[in-house]
């Protein structure tokens, strides 16, 4: 890039660095009427205030400072953003230099880029899969109900999740073993079974007894004294919140709303409500169901 200084200004400028400093400089040149080119290697301009939340001394808002210039920038037709480029060599003299840039190769076209972020996730290097020799997968006999599961859910429109959750439902938690089985026959990779499986509270990667007992902490509920019922549960059970009693009859978990506030403080152990619970009743409770077949 040239720039020739004569009677008349002609050329332009080449900032350096997309910085704040370089932002500003850049809006600084081209409101006095210069093109200006803004060179960063980086794959977009921000520098290292782009991954502050404050600045210092001033405690202001970091994105807030840079914003409004990232905005100017862009919509300036005299500043022109040349990212992903470092500087090879400079020739000339003060008023007339000569910049040769290296620009790295961005592999989109820039012209048709939305900024979807599509191509992040998709890009054949980030996501490359190593050719790894894997052993088959052989289920134990306790799950060999896994294979009649995922045969009758394969044929139909996104079979992953009643794969999941009927093999939940079935053994009361998601075995390792099994879902790297259900990512061999279904071609699904693990690592997006192991995403689901540990999104959903639904699902469990551990074991879980036989009766799920979920206690409502729900505004509603833990004004009533919900509160107290998690306790009491705790107490009987022998066993804090989240974890399971050792004969796995019992797991004992929290949730937020049952849908019952009218019949508050609410607990359901599996698929049963009960409701205007006090904490005299919790024993009984456990009892029935220890005693249940």
């Amino acid at each position: 890039m040239n720039n020739k200084m004569s009677a008349n200004k002609i050329g332009a400028a080449l900032v350096v660095g997309g910085g704040i400093g370089g932002m500003q400089a850049a809006l600084d040149l081209a409101a006095s009427g210069i093109k200006v080119y803004l060179a960063d290697n980086k794959p977009a301009i921000g520098g290292v205030m782009s991954q502050l939340d404050k600045t210092f001394p001033t405690n202001d808002c970091a994105m807030c400072t840079m914003a409004p210039r990232l905005v100017e920038i862009g919509r300036h037709k005299d500043i022109e953003i040349i990212s992903l480029a470092d500087i090879e060599k400079i020739e000339g003299e003060a008023g007339n230099f000569r910049v040769i840039l290296t620009k790295k190769a961005r592999y989109v076209d820039e012209n048709k880029c939305t900024g979807c972020g599509t191509c992040v996730s998709n890009c054949p290097i980030k996501n490359r899969v190593q050719p790894i020799e894997r052993a088959k997968v052989v289920l134990e006999p306790q799950f060999i109900n896994v294979k009649e599961i995922i045969e009758k859910h394969k044929d139909r429109e996104g079979p992953l999740m009643p794969i999941l959750q009927e093999i939940n439902t079935t053994f009361k938690y998601l075995p390792e073993n099994v879902l790297r089985y259900v990512s061999q026959e279904t071609g699904y990779p693990l690592a997006q079974i192991l995403k689901i499986a540990t999104f959903y509270s639904a699902f469990s990667t551990t074991p879980r007894g036989k009766y799920t007992v979920n206690v409502c902490l729900g505004t509603t509920c833990y004004i009533k004294g919900s509160g107290r019922l998690m306790e009491k549960f705790s107490d009987n059970l022998g066993i804090r919140e989240n974890e399971t009693t050792p004969d796995m009859k019992f797991t004992l978990k929290s949730v937020r709303c049952i849908g019952c506030c009218g019949l508050a403080p609410a607990i359901m152990v599996g698929d049963a409500v009960f409701g205007k619970l006090t904490v005299t009743q919790i024993p009984d409770i456990i009892q029935r169901y220890k005693e249940a077949v």
